[in-house]
């Protein structure tokens, strides 16, 4: 499957705060650009934003085919902490892709092993 056919759907949810569309907007579209650049199957992401007290939260659940990544940040803004919750799961995913990667050429080193 290419990753222009890939499907993620997001979703956002609201805690103790307002939900506002330009938040939303912000959360998914950070989310989206993110898992792009290291997921080509379908995928589902659920957001979490709230806010206790002075605490802003986003806690970020991303399942795939093959993998469950979650992330959790808390600041006193729900920006910078979207901000910072991407910037884990980029880590992650990096992680998680460089893993399926070297098995895959593990795979075929020892296919082409055993042909010879």
């Amino acid at each position: 499957m290419s990753k222009t056919n890939a499907e993620i759907n997001v979703t956002v949810t609201f805690r103790h705060t307002d939900a506002t569309e330009a938040l939303k907007t912000f959360v998914t579209d950070k989310l989206v650009q993110c898992i792009k650049k290291y997921v080509n199957h379908n995928t589902d992401v659920r957001a979490v934003l709230s806010v206790e007290k002075r605490d802003h939260s986003v806690e970020v659940h991303i399942r795939s085919k093959g993998f469950d990544i979650s992330a959790k940040e808390v600041t006193d803004d729900l920006y910078s902490a979207t901000d910072a919750v991407v910037d884990n799961l980029h880590a992650q995913l990096r992680k998680q892709k460089e893993r399926i990667t070297q098995r895959a050429a593990k795979a075929a080193n020892a296919a082409s092993i055993l042909e010879t």
